[in-house]
């Protein structure tokens, strides 16, 4: 964004109402402060807890700090605006929050893939898993995530910092986003635009061909388990991991993919805020709630901790 005459940049967000923003901010600064607990809780669990040292809760630790950062990378700002009044953010700013908030979503998409082959491995070839699933299989996939993540945002960021800015600083959103910032730019915008859908295509296609394939798969050997009992408990730890990719899916196909929510401003925003407060703070309660071990793993700690304070 070839910054010429602007320097910085207004940040409308949700509403003017002082009373609804009174609420907007009770409502993030609690879900933000959960989030944060909650991820924290299991990236903590995950590396006190033995029986927690398996693949599947290293990709659910990187997937909780991942967390921590998308939310993070936008929330305590638009805090600070409902808390001050102040709604300028700098040029240098506004990219900075652009790259971090791409960057961790489309991360977190192929983290999302990456767990998906995990399940696949372990229901599927359970006598290999230790094999295939080593430590540093685990690890690569996840530097695999983050490069893919990389990979799939220069394009659209590169282009993005050529675009001048005019006539109105003033972003129709609560954050620095593409869509907004392509609204108020008085250069040629069309390029960038498909640029932008085609990355966003291009990550829900390739993350949920491999979601698909993996959950397919997994379907398939469940069904020949003589036991229901065994089904049961194989669907038990893949049903977690569901509910999230449903969430996650279900939102960004809802922006990026309906065109009248991209057409609604107000939709896509509220939208957007769900994604960036609920989602961070329901995926720790999702996996916990519906996971034994971790359950388990978190009364322990809590055991622990209160023999220690009564020692």
């Amino acid at each position: 964004m070839n910054n010429y005459t602007i320097t910085t940049f207004i940040l409308l967000g949700l509403t003017d109402d002082p009373q609804l923003q009174v609420l907007v901010f009770i409502f993030l600064f609690l879900t933000y402060v959960l989030g944060i607990i909650g991820n924290l809780t299991i990236i903590t669990l995950t590396f006190v807890d033995s029986n927690l040292k398996t693949p599947m809760y290293f990709f659910l630790k990187n997937f909780s700090f991942l967390e921590i950062s998308f939310t993070s990378a936008c929330i305590p700002r638009y805090l600070h605006n409902l808390a001050t009044g102040d709604k300028v953010i700098t040029y240098n700013a506004c990219v900075i929050q652009v790259f971090f908030t791409d960057l961790f979503a489309v991360t977190e998409f192929f983290l999302l893939a990456a767990m998906s082959y995990d399940r696949y491995v372990a229901i599927c070839r359970p006598l290999h898993y230790v094999t295939i699933m080593s430590k540093r299989v685990c690890r690569r996939l996840v530097f695999c995530c983050w490069w893919a993540g990389l990979f799939i945002i220069i394009s659209p960021l590169s282009l993005g910092l050529n675009l001048k800015f005019c006539n109105s600083n003033v972003i129709n959103h609560f954050l620095c986003d593409a869509s907004p910032l392509l609204k108020i730019s008085c250069s040629e915008t069309w390029y960038m635009e498909k640029t932008v859908m085609i990355c966003a295509v291009l990550t829900l296609l390739l993350t949920l061909m491999c979601v698909v394939l993996s959950y397919v798969h997994i379907i398939k050997t469940v069904f020949r388990f003589p036991s229901v009992q065994e089904r049961k408990k194989a669907f038990s730890t893949c049903s977690s991991h569901l509910i999230v990719l449903s969430i996650t899916y279900g939102t960004c196909m809802f922006i990026y993919m309906n065109p009248t929510a991209n057409e609604e401003v107000t939709i896509n925003k509220v939208v957007s805020l769900l994604i960036f407060s609920i989602s961070p703070m329901l995926n720790p309660f999702i996996y916990s709630l519906r996971n034994k071990q971790v359950r388990k793993a978190f009364s322990d700690s809590i055991k622990r901790i209160v023999s220690f304070l009564k020692s």
